[in-house]
């Protein structure tokens, strides 16, 4: 894990064939976000967490929203997609939402969905999004109904900039191991208050555990849910989201993924959620995933040639 600031630089991450690209938008001097912490995790083999973790405590009330989490739902961060699980039946797909100093309350509708894969039957995963937000501005939101009703908060970037001062933090291969907690709790502590997460890959190693299970995915939801449904995670796709499973009769690759994790890649004029771009603050954010079918490479490649023409 690392925390990148970002103020008139040009940075490029890659985890494995993983590739999340940030251009300043000046394309001036070096991105240098210093050294912001000791925090070395260790490389021994760490051990996942049990199922009955207070980190993986379920909200309390009958259908209550879970898994709650936000990404940014345009190209240039005036939107925002809200999405979450609830488990015993579909309930409502509308977020209710508001700036901090106002009591005029909006609200945006959402669809609903749920998926299938081998034995597991997901709960109803809904995804919302939110247009036309100011700038620089917090905003409250619910989800839920009746007494199951859940609030939370977000901020809105600043508006697109070549010298507007914004912090990235940049996690992969996170899991949901002890260590995995710990890192989790490095980031959410760290003093340079990461504003946004670039997450470059693999969420919570599903396919390491017997048929893929997706109780894990579920997990792994409401692990990251204290961070992740107040600051937008800018989600890629790694090898570990492939759930690619024949032998289970499962050959539809990143199933799980897709149903749970939207993208703004339409806003982009991508033509899938693996490979898309957006602008936030000074920043100019390319996700690609070579893990997609290699007969998308070469859309992937015209992709990011029309990106930097």
């Amino acid at each position: 894990m690392a925390v990148l600031g970002s103020s008139s630089s040009c940075s490029v991450a890659v985890v494995g064939a993983v590739l999340v690209i940030v251009l300043v938008l000046n394309g001036a001097g070096l991105c240098n976000g210093g050294k912001t912490s000791a925090f070395v995790r260790k490389v021994e083999k760490t051990v996942d967490m049990p199922l009955d973790s207070d980190v993986f405590r379920v909200p309390p009330g009958y259908n209550a929203p879970q898994q709650v989490h936000i990404t940014q739902g345009d190209r240039v961060g005036k939107g925002v997609i809200v999405s979450w699980v609830t488990p015993d039946e579909p309930g409502s797909s509308e977020v209710l939402y508001w700036s901090e100093n106002s009591e005029h309350k909006q609200k945006a509708k959402g669809k609903v969905n749920r998926y299938k894969f081998y034995n597991y039957t997901s709960g109803y995963i809904h995804h919302c999004t939110i247009n036309n937000l100011m700038y620089n501005t917090k905003y409250c939101y619910e989800v839920g109904i009746g007494q199951t009703v859940r609030q939370f908060w977000f901020t809105t970037p600043p508006e697109v900039g070549p010298d507007v001062p914004y912090t990235f933090g940049l996690i992969g291969d996170l899991g949901q191991s002890f260590d995995s907690n710990l890192t989790l709790t490095h980031y959410e502590n760290n003093p340079q208050k990461g504003q946004t997460v670039l997450f470059v890959g693999d969420l919570c190693y599903a396919d390491q555990y017997p048929n893929h299970d997706n109780v894990r995915w579920d997990t792994w939801g409401r692990f990251a849910e204290r961070s992740v449904a107040y600051q937008p995670w800018i989600w890629t796709a790694g090898n570990h989201e492939l759930d690619f499973a024949p032998e289970l009769g499962e050959n539809k690759p990143f199933k799980p993924f897709t149903n749970r994790y939207h993208t703004p890649y339409r806003a982009s004029n991508s033509t899938a959620p693996f490979w898309y771009s957006i602008k936030r603050a000074s920043a100019y954010i390319i996700v690609l995933s070579s893990y997609s079918a290699y007969a998308h490479l070469l859309l992937i490649s015209f992709y990011l040639c029309s990106l930097l023409r």
